[in-house]
């Protein structure tokens, strides 16, 4: 199958029109590791395919692309359960599980569907105000409720060896966010929590900076050799570590402003500068929004 770039995403709410045009999700994968595949779009889409059943990891966003990714899915195996899951509650990610047939198995951890429960639609409705395009994706979106909830694991065995550890380690960039690592590949499918030299952000009421580092240091310790972020390019194991280096950096440059009564406007101006200069192969329009999630702390 055709390969096709991943997207880098820029600001949660401020999206380049090349990543709007990817909101129609294609039907071209990516081979991410012997059993994984993705299409690449916005945002990723996992796909782990076992002897007996296939994982879908997110939705895309609405129930349009929803189909589209659980068609691409079946074309892998077509006899095979198939089951799906969601690194998080926001539309892309989450809005199109309308979309996929009768008999999918939706799982999610347990914080993250209380957060689906409580703005799960506001979501929807905000994403909807953004343009034209993401309203038409998301007018018959519907939330439907899991099969099954996890608290902070759920082994999905998918025959032939193939097993997909669904694991919830704290709040990073939602409360909820949910991790799927594919054994045997040691192929992390990493949502939000790990991108690939993107800004991390912290949305509404999710985890803060010092949990994000605690729930990368229990993801470090699964050893991943493949990682397949939600908004960027697929990468290696070391993603991990950079990812948390960057937020460590971060968060302890912020505090060391704070603690000199820089405010945290100011703050993130001067952090901009200085981390656009010391991480060149970033893609980095602000880390304002960051700073003042460590000056919230």
């Amino acid at each position: 199958m055709k390969i096709i770039p991943a997207l880098l995403m820029l600001a949660f709410f401020a999206i380049s029109s090349n990543a709007q045009n990817q909101a129609i999700l294609g039907e071209d994968t990516v081979r991410v590791s012997e059993h994984v595949w993705a299409i690449m779009g916005f945002p990723n889409i996992g796909i782990v395919v076992g002897r007996d059943a296939t994982l879908v990891v997110d939705t895309g966003l609405g129930p349009r692309n929803g189909a589209t990714a659980a068609k691409v899915a079946k074309r892998f195996a077509p006899p095979n359960k198939l089951y799906l899951t969601t690194t998080h509650f926001h539309p892309e990610h989450a809005g199109g599980a309308s979309g996929f047939p009768a008999g999918t198995i939706l799982i999610r951890d347990k914080v993250q569907q209380d957060e689906m429960e409580k703005h799960g639609a506001e979501m929807i409705e905000m994403f909807s105000s953004r343009n034209a395009q993401w309203k038409e994706l998301l007018a018959d979106a519907k939330l439907p409720p899991p099969d099954e909830t996890f608290d902070k694991e759920r082994v999905l065995d998918l025959g032939g060896g193939v097993k997909a550890r669904l694991l919830w380690f704290g709040g990073a960039h939602t409360k909820g966010d949910e991790l799927t690592f594919v054994e045997p590949d040691k192929t992390l499918i990493s949502g939000d929590v790990v991108q690939n030299k993107v800004v991390p952000n912290i949305y509404g009421d999710g985890g803060t900076p010092a949990s994000w580092i605690r729930v990368l240091d229990q993801v470090a310790k699964l050893g991943a050799v493949h990682v397949l972020p939600d908004h960027s390019a697929v990468g290696d194991g070391s993603l991990v570590a950079q990812e948390k280096a960057f937020i460590t950096d971060l968060r302890t440059r912020a505090l060391e402003l704070k603690r000199q009564g820089v405010d945290a406007d100011e703050a993130g101006k001067r952090l901009t500068v200085e981390f656009k200069t010391k991480y060149t192969d970033w893609q980095i329009n602000s880390v304002s929004g960051f700073v003042k999630s460590v000056y919230a702390e």
